[in-house]
């Protein structure tokens, strides 16, 4: 079974390193690995900068939020509603 899978790799390397030969081939790969790079480190900026509010918030909680608050509390509960329920039924 081992060998079937290492033949198989050895097959992709072989058809990866034959495409990789001509240079039109290394262009094309060049500029598809560019733009995934672009798009992933775009995305992940857009994501870092809709999240600095929410860890801004996180980290100077307002007391006068209730409804956070409120969620807070019951996130806080509910390790112990869980014993209580585990432990008498």
């Amino acid at each position: 079974m081992a060998l079937g899978k290492n033949v198989v790799l050895f097959g992709v390397g072989v058809a990866g390193v034959s495409f990789l030969t001509t240079k039109a081939n290394r262009g094309k790969v060049k500029d598809i690995w560019i733009s995934a790079k672009d798009k992933t480190m775009s995305f992940l900026n857009r994501k870092c900068s809709e999240l600095d509010p929410l860890i801004e918030k996180a980290g100077h909680p307002d007391p006068y939020d209730h409804e956070d608050n409120k969620m807070v509390d019951e996130g806080a509960m509910y390790g112990v509603h869980y014993y209580n329920n585990a432990k008498h039924g």
